[in-house]
């Protein structure tokens, strides 16, 4: 049976320092090298026909410092639909402060609820309508194939994908968390239908 492995991009330097980051393109930081390092030594071994990553550096390096890791060569494929959720005005502004600002709640809010969207930007259920459409077209079809497929993105495009592979409604996507750098292995048959799921951390 196909597997699809989606893996979250390694701690970025605006993750270390608690800023929105959104679509700014920003680099990895020293320890969100050594998590794309971890990752690939965790698939090492592993066979993919394809992968997948955003149009944005920070999940471009992780997928390319995974793939050297894990020793792996394989066909990469690059979409601006797989691309983190846009934080519009909030992008660039330190979490702490900008609760302060606007209060804890309303970043709250913004961050954490299905659709509910920051001044400016996207909620998750926009990233998920940008997002969804693409891995059905293009992901899921590799797996019907019977390809295993490689997802290296984002935390917000990626819940919107384990959202859908999982099952969650709109309340229980907002409590669902993905570490930076873990990959998260679905074992599909050729429906796209989830038969086993594995967190390798």
């Amino acid at each position: 049976m196909p597997h699809l492995v989606l893996v979250r991009h390694g701690q970025s330097l605006w993750n270390l320092q608690n800023r929105f980051t959104g679509w700014v393109d920003v680099p990895l930081t020293p320890e969100g090298e050594a998590e794309a390092r971890r990752a690939g030594e965790r698939l090492r071994g592993r066979r993919f026909d394809v992968a997948y990553t955003s149009a944005l550096v920070r999940a471009q390096e992780t997928l390319r410092l995974l793939v050297d890791s894990a020793g792996i060569d394989v066909p990469v494929i690059r979409d601006a639909a797989l691309n983190e959720r846009d934080y519009g005005d909030l992008a660039g502004l330190n979490k702490a402060a900008t609760a302060e600002r606007y209060g804890a709640e309303q970043v709250h809010v913004w961050r954490r609820s299905f659709d509910v969207a920051p001044p400016g930007g996207e909620s998750l259920k926009d990233t998920a309508a940008r997002t969804l459409p693409f891995f059905e077209r293009a992901i899921l079809e590799d797996v019907r194939a019977g390809r295993d497929v490689l997802v290296v993105a984002h935390g917000n495009s990626n819940r919107s994908i384990v959202m859908r592979l999982d099952g969650l409604d709109e309340e229980a996507v907002t409590s669902l968390e993905l570490a930076t750098g873990v990959p998260l292995d679905y074992e599909l048959d050729t429906t796209g239908a989830v038969l086993g799921k594995d967190v390798l951390d």
